[in-house]
């Protein structure tokens, strides 16, 4: 079943954007195409369009400012790797990292699904490897890869993230495992 006929069967709006992503901290990432269950109250949809959009663009950004107002307090990483604090500081520490290897990071949304009390996020991460990860030193070599999030959304703050990142593309374009 394509995405198309998926959200028609949905009954749900498609938007769509060509408005590249930003790092600017006041522009907010602007997802490629948007799909929005119609049932929805149009403020609860707004809301979690918007904490979404803030917590896709701190990933390019590394803005601390944007993730404490996407995330609430009582945030939970429902797929924490191992040796990363729970919570905002989970997340503030995996942007710090991420940055200091791919200084240049920017994070596109290729696709964003609203339903629920749920967004999905297909995300796209691009950039240079010129920093260091692991002990590696970059040499600027190219990094683009996929990441897909669910958030569970309160009150229009992310109470709940499951995310999975496609780290063997990641660490064979870094050169940290064989292709």
């Amino acid at each position: 079943m394509s995405i198309r006929t998926l959200a028609t069967a949905l009954g749900a709006v498609f938007l769509f954007s060509a408005l590249p992503a930003s790092a600017a901290s006041q522009k907010l990432v602007e997802p490629h195409t948007l799909i929005v269950d119609r049932s929805l109250p149009k403020q609860q949809a707004d809301a979690q369009i918007h904490a979404a959009r803030l917590y896709d663009t701190f990933w390019t950004t590394g803005d601390e400012a944007q993730a404490r107002a996407a995330l609430a307090d009582d945030f939970t990483d429902r797929t924490l790797p191992p040796g990363r604090p729970q919570g905002i500081a989970g997340a503030r520490a995996a942007s710090k990292g991420f940055h200091a290897a791919v200084p240049d990071v920017e994070a596109s949304v290729k696709q964003m699904i609203v339903t629920g009390d749920r967004v999905t996020a297909h995300l796209r991460f691009t950039g240079h490897f010129t920093g260091t990860f692991k002990g590696v030193q970059g040499k600027g070599q190219p990094v683009n890869f996929i990441a897909t999030d669910i958030y569970h959304i309160h009150d229009g703050k992310i109470v709940e993230n499951w995310h999975l990142e496609d780290n063997l593309t990641f660490l064979q374009q870094l050169g940290i495992v064989a292709q």
